[in-house]
C-alpha cells in the first residue's frame, strides 16, 4: 500500500470488551495489547473489580479495550453481585467482544453462564489463551465451542509470550466501525477519574500480593488527591478501606511494615509506567459501608 493510499484509509474506532472466567488471562491480554500495564495482574481470582479501559492508538485508528471482572457464581455476597452486574453492563452497547478462554480448564457451569450472557451478541471473537502451555487438555473442546457458538473468528494466542497478538489486533481493527477517536491523551492525564481508577487498582493489586488472607476481597482503595509538584513529582494520597475493624491492623502490619510494603511496591510500579517520580501516601481506615457505593 502506498503512502497516499494509507493516508486516505478511513480511521476505525470502537469499544472492545474482554469477557471470560476468572484467571483466564484477560488482564494480561489487555496489558499486552496496549503495550503497558493498565489493568492489575494477579494470580488470585476477582482481582479486577472494575471495568478498566485501555486505549490503543494505532495508525488504523483507536481501540478502547474494557477489561471486565471474572464472573462468580458460588458466593452470593454483595460484592459478588456487584461484580457480576458490572460484567452484564459492560457487554451492552459495545462494538466487539473478545471472549477469552483457558484451554487448560474444563468447560463448566461458570463458562456456560457467561456464554449465555453473550450468546445474542453478533460481533464476538473467541480468544483461546495460554497456548504457550504446550497442548492444553481441553483445546479441542474450545475449538468446537467456537463453531457451536457462532463466533466470527477463533484466535489462539498467548498473552504471556505475545504469540499471535498481531493477528488478533488485525481482526479487531477489521471488525471495528469507522469513526473518530473517542479518547484524547488529556483524558488520561493525572487527576482524571480514569487515571484515579487505574491507580486504585494498581494499589489494590499490591494488597493481593502482599496480604495472604481473605482481606483483599473486602478491601477498597480510594484516591483522595493527585497533584504535581513544581519539580514534576506526582503526589498521590490514597486510603485503603476495609469493612471489618480486625483487618485494619493486618493491613498496617507490625510497626507499619505491611502498609509500607504495599506502598513501596505500588510506588515503584507507578514510577515504572509513568516514567516519573511518585510520592504515595497510604492510610488505612475501617468503613463497614464502602460496599454500598458500588452495589
Amino acid at each position: 500500500m502506498s503512502m497516499s493510499e494509507e493516508e486516505t484509509q478511513p480511521k476505525k474506532s470502537g469499544i472492545i470488551t474482554l469477557v471470560g472466567r476468572s484467571n483466564v488471562g484477560k488482564s494480561t491480554l489487555l496489558n499486552a495489547l496496549i503495550g503497558f500495564k493498565m489493568a492489575p495482574v494477579s494470580p488470585r481470582a476477582q482481582t479486577t473489580r472494575w471495568a478498566l479501559r485501555g486505549v490503543l492508538d494505532d495508525e488504523r485508528g483507536q481501540a478502547v479495550f474494557v477489561d471486565t471482572p471474572g464472573l462468580f457464581i458460588d458466593t452470593p455476597d454483595a460484592l459478588t453481585r456487584a461484580v457480576n452486574k458490572q460484567v452484564e453492563q459492560n457487554i451492552n452497547g459495545i462494538d466487539l467482544l473478545l471472549y477469552v478462554v483457558d484451554p487448560t480448564r474444563e468447560i463448566g457451569q461458570e463458562e456456560r453462564r457467561l456464554l449465555g450472557m453473550v450468546r445474542n451478541i453478533k460481533k464476538k471473537v473467541l480468544v483461546i489463551n495460554k497456548i504457550d502451555t504446550g497442548k492444553p487438555k481441553y483445546l479441542f473442546d474450545y475449538e468446537q465451542l467456537g463453531e457451536d457458538e457462532e463466533f466470527l473468528h477463533t484466535v489462539k494466542i498467548s498473552a504471556k509470550t505475545g504469540a499471535h497478538l498481531k493477528s488478533l489486533l488485525n481482526i479487531v481493527f477489521n471488525e471495528l466501525p469507522e469513526g473518530d477517536a473517542m479518547y484524547q491523551y488529556e483524558e488520561r492525564d493525572p487527576g482524571t477519574f480514569a487515571f484515579k481508577q487505574w491507580v486504585s487498582e494498581v494499589i489494590r493489586e499490591k494488597v493481593f500480593h502482599h496480604v495472604h488472607q481473605e482481606i483483599p476481597y473486602s478491601t477498597h482503595v480510594v484516591i483522595d488527591d493527585v497533584g504535581k509538584r513544581d519539580d514534576g513529582m506526582l503526589e498521590i494520597y490514597a486510603r485503603l478501606l476495609t469493612d471489618t475493624e480486625r483487618y485494619r491492623p493486618m493491613l498496617i502490619g507490625k510497626n507499619g511494615h505491611k502498609i509500607k510494603e504495599i506502598g513501596t511496591a505500588s510506588r515503584k510500579e507507578l514510577e515504572l509506567i509513568l516514567q516519573k517520580k511518585v510520592f504515595l501516601k497510604l492510610d488505612v481506615e475501617t468503613d463497614p459501608h464502602w460496599l454500598e457505593s458500588i452495589s
